[in-house]
């Protein structure tokens, strides 16, 4: 834990941030009030029937997997690794890990082996659970091979496996036919369940996030710091049980996972999901279950604006639309207003500590253009010189420091990377500069670290930068971030060539050999002579941009 959290943590229970609950006694609140419910709806982008279970089903589905974690050999404290799309599977089992005391351990559907190799091994997963195959990318075959090369990954859950070739090998499970087809519960010694489960200061998600230092940081959050998080969103945008909750994004990504599956069952609500995304699709899914409340990058945003004007729905029930991790424009806010007749609400957050500061419905409507908004209940934000650690002057820009209720334990078995990150008195670095809003909010200005955002997908630049090194035909490179209307920014790789130039694709296949996720590949190529570098040697990447983007 975080030594921070060891000294204050006793000040965020006692004036109430840390509730001293879990999602499964939120679960348990919400089948007491309203058992018919629907908890959680799934749409299929393949057009199959959708899936929902209501508060009382959930609960039911929930126990009989936690069960059979615990009949699989799953113990407390172990990381659960699940890959699945958006489902009512992969809310049931991250329910699941807090009921048996185990760790919920998502991982996106888009990492590929090298990624997931790597996440499995530093977690020390007993259990990958996945599907056997999605969008034409076999994950069996690829779970398979992770599996060989990590000792401790002694199971395989797939779901869709029965029938396959997957099917039918021995170290593989069925989701469907061998957990939730078998009366687990009945099979469990009485009372295992109850003296394993989570308790609210117990490590409840890790949940990886890409950064500067080359590999993925696997967050670590417990019962109490999410729930701060989710507490502190209701309250700020004054949510109820009647909201019904949509959102584009996946639930194993962290906005995903607070704002449409935790926040949602602390409220009692209504979740909303597509396994994929698709703004027809999402229209046509928020006009049928009268969706109220929408969260997603502005991205999600310019797309069901455009879908609309195409295909109008009956949106009447959209009040709130909550975007972050790139500026929102004013035309933005004005169209959401006119054409899907919602409100629009700007925030700054990351993996590590949740929406740290949003807008608020009683400023006005426009100020989501013009802030990042102020601070949630619980969270704190400073805004220092970068060089002296001291608060800047109002109005200018300096490093933004935060630290609260919802700030993270630290970062999973590497501890001395996530201490570089902390002052001594608890701030916690977040690598993003910013400003005074003028009306006690933050504004983002731009961002230390070496990370491109696209889309909401942060895109480690070190690592990327590194893989594409070992090309034969590349002397020196530098990948920079690119000015992009649809999705804030996209990857441009900048080459120094040895010999012949290598293409775009010369690129992206060699990415493809060596496993990579391919939203981190570059999508735009320059060929230099030679990368501007400072008198130390660093890459002066804001000449790059700066001469890039101008083109």
């Amino acid at each position: 834990m975080a030594p921070v959290l060891d000294t204050i943590g006793g000040r965020f229970k006692a004036e109430g941030f840390w509730r001293d609950r879990t999602a499964v006694d939120d679960l348990r609140d919400a089948v007491a009030r309203f058992p018919g419910r629907t908890a959680v709806v799934c749409w299929h982008a393949d057009g199959r029937e959708p899936d929902r279970l209501t508060y009382a089903e959930l609960a039911e589905r929930t126990e009989r997997l936690a069960a059979a974690l615990y009949g699989l050999g799953v113990r407390r404290g172990d990381v659960v690794s699940i890959q699945l799309p958006n489902s009512w599977q992969l809310v049931a089992l991250c329910l699941a890990c807090a009921r048996v005391g185990a760790v919920a351990g998502p991982i996106a559907t888009i990492m590929r082996r090298r990624e997931v190799e790597f996440m499995t091994r530093l977690t020390r997963s007993p259990l990958y659970i996945g599907p056997v195959e999605l969008r034409g990318h076999s994950f069996a075959d690829m779970s398979a091979e992770v599996a060989r090369a990590v000792p401790t990954l002694r199971r395989r859950v797939l779901l869709g496996a029965a029938g396959t070739t997957a099917g039918a090998d021995a170290d593989v499970l069925d989701l469907d036919r061998d957990l939730l087809g078998r009366a687990w519960e009945q099979e469990v010694p009485a009372g295992a369940l109850d003296a394993c489960e989570a308790r609210p200061g117990d490590l409840a998600q890790v949940m990886f996030t890409s950064g500067t230092t080359g590999e993925p940081k696997g967050v670590m959050h417990s019962h109490n710091t999410l729930g701060a998080i989710n507490r502190a969103q209701i309250e700020a945008l004054r949510l109820t049980s009647d909201e019904v909750t949509a959102m584009g994004s996946p639930t194993t990504l962290q906005a995903g996972y607070t704002w449409n599956f935790l926040m949602p069952l602390m409220l009692g609500a209504t979740a909303v999901q597509i396994d994929s995304w698709d703004p027809g699709l999402m229209l046509r899914v928020m006009e049928r279950e009268r969706v109220t409340f929408f969260y997603g990058p502005p991205p999600f945003l310019m797309d069901l604006i455009r879908a609309q004007q195409e295909d109008p729905k009956d949106l009447s029930a959209l009040a709130a639309f909550a975007t972050g991790s790139a500026p929102v424009p004013p035309v933005l806010v004005e169209q959401a207003r006119d054409v899907l007749g919602c409100r629009v609400y700007a925030l700054w957050g990351m993996t590590e500590n949740g929406a740290v500061t949003i807008t608020r419905p009683e400023d006005p409507p426009m100020r989501a253009a013009e802030s990042d908004g102020t601070p949630v209940a619980g969270m704190e934000v400073r805004i220092v010189d970068e060089e002296t650690g001291l608060p800047v002057a109002p109005g200018a820009t300096g490093l933004l420091q935060v630290r609260g209720a919802g700030q993270c334990l630290g970062y999973f078995r590497r501890e001395e990377l996530y201490a570089e990150s902390l002052t001594a008195d608890g701030w916690f670095d977040t690598g993003d500069l910013a400003r005074d809003d003028g009306h006690g909010g933050i504004r983002i200005a731009g961002r230390v670290k070496d990370v491109i955002s696209r889309g909401g997908v942060k895109i480690p630049v070190v690592e990327v930068e590194a893989a594409l090194l070992r090309h034969p035909a590349i002397r020196d490179i530098a990948v920079v971030g690119l000015p992009d209307d649809r999705l804030g920014e996209r990857a441009c790789a900048v080459i120094v060539p040895e010999g012949t130039p290598p293409t775009l694709e010369d690129l992206r296949t060699h990415l493809a050999e060596l496993d990579m996720a391919k939203q981190y590949w570059p999508e735009r190529m320059e060929v230099v002579d030679a990368l501007p570098r400072t008198p130390s040697g660093k890459v002066q990447k804001f000449v790059l941009r700066d001469r890039l983007g101008g083109e």
